[in-house]
């Protein structure tokens, strides 16, 4: 299952706790923000049977009756009221009228702000939204049909001290969230605290893998850069040692250039160490570089 569906698992799990005020709130999200909410259908569909039975249920419960059932058409499992009495029934619990041109949120049904705004963002998510794997990137969406409806769900959103933005897609209102943090308050306050620690823990796992990559490949560099030197320094002495010896040069450019040649791998500070006479690492840089400069000028 992918981590969307996990987070719909937990949320579904969390509800079963909820007091009825929230239940009603969820059960209002889910369906309000579904398939389809009009006079002639209600209809809820989810990829996760789990999810539709959860629905099922709620719908029962604040019906307080067993009106539907959950039934599965080719890759969804639906709840579909189709019956004209039901509809009415939905209609009048949470305040709608068949007569309504636009649907809106009717916040009548948010009985307690702090808990039922949660709720009703709960089954919002459950019937439109998604999260992507934070293991890939931090996104979360829910897909609207209505501007209107998206307007006022961006207000209730807004008034929980929450933040998302908006864009068209398709002819839908996509309302989302692309910052890892704000992803964590909005899972938190859905009710789905162990995906949110899921990211924290991923956001923390990527932190230490960046950093040593970065370590590593500044180390990678550092490298490259001292057998590229070593090399070209080698040459330099070697063609020293053709064209006019080693004994043409100075004692202290001797020793280094000997040394140098027995050990091209070794760094500045490894050479400086293993003269005679040790040296500062800059010391040992600046007559290597005089060697460079002599081998220059011999190929001239």
């Amino acid at each position: 299952m992918s981590f969307s569906g996990d987070v719909k698992s937990e949320l579904c799990r969390f509800s079963a706790d909820t007091q009825d005020c929230c239940k009603l709130a969820e059960c209002y999200g889910a369906l309000l923000l579904g398939k389809s909410f009009s006079p002639r259908m209600i209809k809820f569909s989810s990829e996760y049977e789990f999810a539709a039975e959860h629905i099922c249920d709620l719908v029962n419960y604040c019906l307080k009756s067993d009106v539907c059932s959950v039934v599965k058409n080719k890759q969804k499992y639906q709840v579909e009221i189709t019956d004209k009495s039901l509809i009415q029934k939905i209609y009048s619990l949470f305040g709608h009228s068949e007569r309504q041109l636009n649907l809106r949120i009717n916040r009548a049904n948010l009985a307690n702000a702090d808990c039922c705004h949660g709720a009703f963002l709960r089954g919002a998510f459950l019937s439109c939204g998604t999260v992507t794997d934070p293991q890939r990137n931090y996104h979360l969406e829910f897909i609207i049909p209505f501007m209107k409806l998206s307007q006022d769900f961006c207000k209730l959103i807004d008034d929980s001290d929450l933040s998302v933005k908006q864009t068209l897609r398709k002819g839908s209102h996509v309302v989302y969230i692309k910052d890892s943090e704000s992803i964590e308050d909005m899972l938190t306050f859905m009710g789905a605290q162990l995906s949110s620690l899921e990211i924290m823990n991923i956001k923390v796992e990527k932190d230490v893998r960046n950093r040593v990559n970065r370590k590593i490949n500044f180390e990678c560099a550092n490298i490259e850069r001292s057998v590229k030197a070593g090399l070209k320094q080698v040459e330099a002495i070697d063609l020293i040692i053709r064209k006019q010896g080693l004994d043409s040069l100075d004692p202290e450019y001797k020793e280094l250039a000997q040394l140098r040649m027995e050990n091209p791998d070794m760094s500045l500070k490894q050479l400086s160490e293993s003269l005679s006479e040790p040296i500062s690492r800059s010391g040992v840089k600046h007559r290597l570089d005089k060697l460079i400069e002599m081998a220059e000028s011999l190929k001239k």
